[in-house]
């Protein structure tokens, strides 16, 4: 990814825990900072930008994003000393993703195309991500087409990797709840989808949005002492669900 950065802290975001901030950057543009320092730390990071990618394969509209570089002499500007403490602790490479002017929060009383929807819900139901119900949809209308943002809480599996490597199987087996999901009713299209859509992502392909992730934010774990290790773990993981017998596909009952 592109990197660039940071030349002035903005605003806060205090709808979600981790305190992402808007910023702008020497390339004259304006991001939402997902910072390393958060709470959740970098593996949050990591599914952004794992997630984003394969959104991308499935023709699911997200944010472009960039890495940010962050000076803390920043927080010496800021009156709020939580962000001051941000600041400072996210000094270094953070994740910055296209803040999107004149966008609205989706509307769940609309109807959106519904093959889109279809894959949206494929999308979180391969990578687990339990972050888009009808209390927090993490879904924005910009120009009239539906993007997808908010992926942090997905790939679950890596937050258990410092206690060993864990079972790719596991992951591919582990079923998907769409019963809170506000694309839920979706689940037809998203069935209906899944042969092409798991055909995207082969191999390769995965390996291309590991690619994408700064080695900076990949924190050695046991068997998995240097970056491109942990690249290939994720896409081992990636790779079972994909190929396994689709118990967390979606299906019309689990979304009524």
């Amino acid at each position: 990814m592109e990197r660039v950065a940071v030349t002035r802290y903005v605003t806060p975001l205090r709808e979600g825990g981790s305190l992402p901030g808007i910023v702008e950057a020497d390339d004259l543009g304006t991001y939402v900072c997902k910072f390393r320092g958060a709470g959740q730390g970098t593996r949050v990071l990591v599914a952004e930008v794992v997630v984003a990618g394969i959104a991308r394969l499935l023709d699911v509209p997200t944010p472009e994003q960039v890495v940010l570089d962050l000076d803390p002499e920043i927080a010496r500007y800021e009156a709020d000393e939580e962000v001051q403490d941000l600041i400072n602790a996210s000094a270094g490479l953070n994740l910055g993703i296209d803040f999107l002017p004149g966008s609205f929060g989706y509307d769940p009383t609309s109807e959106p195309d519904a093959d889109l929807a279809g894959r949206v819900l494929w999308l979180d139901a391969f990578t687990a991500n339990v972050d888009r119900s009808w209390r927090n949809p993490n879904l924005l209308v910009w120009r009239g087409t539906l993007q997808a943002i908010d992926h942090g809480a997905s790939l679950y599996f890596h937050h258990s990797w410092p206690g060993g490597p864990g079972d790719p199987a596991r992951f591919a087996a582990q079923p998907y709840d769409a019963s809170e999901h506000i694309l839920g009713g979706y689940a037809g299209q998203a069935a209906a989808q899944d042969g092409h859509l798991a055909a995207r992502l082969t191999d390769d392909a995965l390996a291309a949005v590991l690619a994408d992730v700064c080695d900076d934010w990949l924190e050695p774990v046991p068997g998995a002492e240097s970056a491109d290790a942990l690249r290939e773990r994720y896409v081992a993981f990636l790779a079972a669900r994909r190929d396994g017998d689709r118990a967390w596909l979606p299906t019309a009952r689990a979304a009524s």
